[in-house]
């Protein structure tokens, strides 16, 4: 072989492996400040998986259970399942296909139409192997359908880990809303049994004339209002159940809902929290984003390469003979090449409108991109911002309700020795039962805000991409 044809060769095998249109991904800034108003910065994100975080058993057979039966979390199993097979059909342009084709035929010739007069009868059988219009990835058209596929299919996988994420920590909110509305019920329960004991000695009092219609029309009040806090938490124990059941895809059993104090709860792993620029690696619906940005580029690449000439290739070789005992004998193979060269011209400018549109989507991307990196930033720092409040006012909380107790102790005391009336301790009571209801809530808050923090910042999942060629 001489050196021309050589240096044409190498020259060619360039052309065809080395051509690259899209654009090269580029470093963004980080569109946050570099630490977190609350935290130092010395610690990384956590890595605690969720079996890990929560201390539940009963909650952990629950999340089990949501991530197995979830219909949400199906359906996006299924739809990676289907972007899967679309990228398959994109990268298998890449590589030519070759089909095998055999055929016969026999034809009878009327007289009239035959050359000799006479009836004929004629046979042709063939069998070929082929490869249809393949075509040259010359400027990486075929390279970038498929990278765009690619990037797609990661980018649906990362998805599908964010509604995990998203799951648990809704799964695990909905059973703290019910083992809160739970313990709230048995305080407006255990409140009344109180209440309606008093009522019932205060009338025998007002009977005899030992006590005012005022003292029994109070204690009624206070009746009618544990009352109202029953029938209303309830009802907000049934909605969390129902809850439950569509979180986790089918009825949650009775053995498996809260049976304890939001006091055992409350012993939550801590999550620390390092950089912002942890979470570009650490939250999935952020590397989501940055592989929609990378299908994005090759968009740009496969609008570009529509502005050269494309060449496919059809090629076919076989055998053919009009009998079929001589099908595959010496002198009856066939074979044929047709390349095809198409060369764009005139379009009314729809190749340069289509490239307008990816380069346009590929800077709905980058901004999609950064506007991910700020919305994740936004939600951690809200919840450390509500981590440190809710603790804050969870000790006002406990000081308030021991404050509250003495209170009504000490009134019940001089109502006893008949200092007082007994409105002022109806009035203690009712503050005490007011604060031992925010003391709950207050308990759920500070929860909730250590769950919502492990949503924050990515649920301790380890989302890597996988090479599924």
């Amino acid at each position: 072989m001489s050196l021309r044809a050589i240096s044409f060769s190498a020259f060619t095998l360039a052309i065809l492996s080395g051509c690259q249109l899209a654009p090269q991904k580029e470093a963004l800034n980080l569109p946050v400040p570099d630490a977190y108003a609350s935290e130092t910065g010395d610690e990384q994100v956590s890595s605690l998986k969720w079996q890990q975080f929560f201390n539940d058993e009963k909650l952990k057979t629950l999340i089990s259970q949501s991530l197995e039966h979830n219909k949400d979390l199906q359906i996006a199993a299924l739809n990676v399942q289907r972007v899967r097979g679309l990228y398959q059909i994109e990268d298998s342009a890449l590589y030519p296909s070759l089909d095998f084709n055999a055929s016969g035929s026999r034809q009878r010739l009327p007289s009239d139409l035959s050359a000799s007069g006479q009836p004929q009868i004629s046979s042709q059988y063939s069998a070929t192997v082929g490869m249809t219009a393949y075509e040259l990835d010359l400027w990486g058209k075929v390279r970038n359908q498929s990278e765009q596929a690619l990037q797609t299919l990661y980018s649906t996988q990362l998805s599908q880990y964010t509604m995990q994420v998203s799951l648990i920590a809704e799964l695990a909110n909905a059973w703290l809303n019910y083992a809160t509305d739970q313990q709230l019920l048995a305080l407006a329960q255990e409140t009344l049994s109180s209440q309606q004991a008093s009522l019932s000695l205060t009338q025998k009092s007002v009977d005899l004339g030992a006590a005012s219609k005022i003292t029994l029309e109070q204690l009624k009040s206070t009746v009618a209002t544990a009352k109202v806090d029953i029938a209303k938490y309830q009802r907000l124990v049934k909605r969390d159940k129902n809850a439950l059941d569509l979180l986790v895809g089918k009825t949650v059993g009775e053995d498996l809902l809260p049976s304890k104090s939001l006091n055992y709860l409350l012993d939550l792993p801590s999550v620390p929290v390092g950089l912002p620029s942890d979470l570009l690696t650490q939250r999935p619906d952020i590397k989501a984003a940055e592989h929609q940005l990378l299908a994005a580029n090759a968009n740009i690449g496969i609008a570009r390469a529509a502005f050269y000439p494309s060449i496919s290739l059809t090629a076919n070789a076989g055998t053919a003979s009009r009998d079929l005992s001589n099908l595959f004998d010496a002198g009856s193979g066939t074979w044929s090449f047709m390349p095809s060269v198409n060369l764009p011209i005139f379009n009314m400018g729809r190749n340069q409108a289509n490239l307008d549109v990816a380069n346009a989507e590929q800077q709905v991307a980058v901004a999609t991109y950064q506007q991910k990196i700020q919305q994740a930033f936004r939600e951690v720092a809200d919840v450390l911002a509500d981590r440190e409040g809710y603790n804050a006012q969870l000790m006002a909380l406990e000081e308030l309700l021991q404050s509250r107790k003495t209170t009504f102790e000490l009134s019940q005391a001089r109502y006893d020795k008949g200092v007082d009336s007994f409105l002022q301790v109806l009035d203690a009571q009712r503050t005490w039962y007011s604060a031992r209801q925010q003391l709950i809530t207050g308990q759920q808050a500070v929860l909730a805000s250590q769950i919502n923090l492990y949503k924050a910042v990515g649920g301790g999942w380890q989302t890597t991409t996988s090479t599924v060629k």
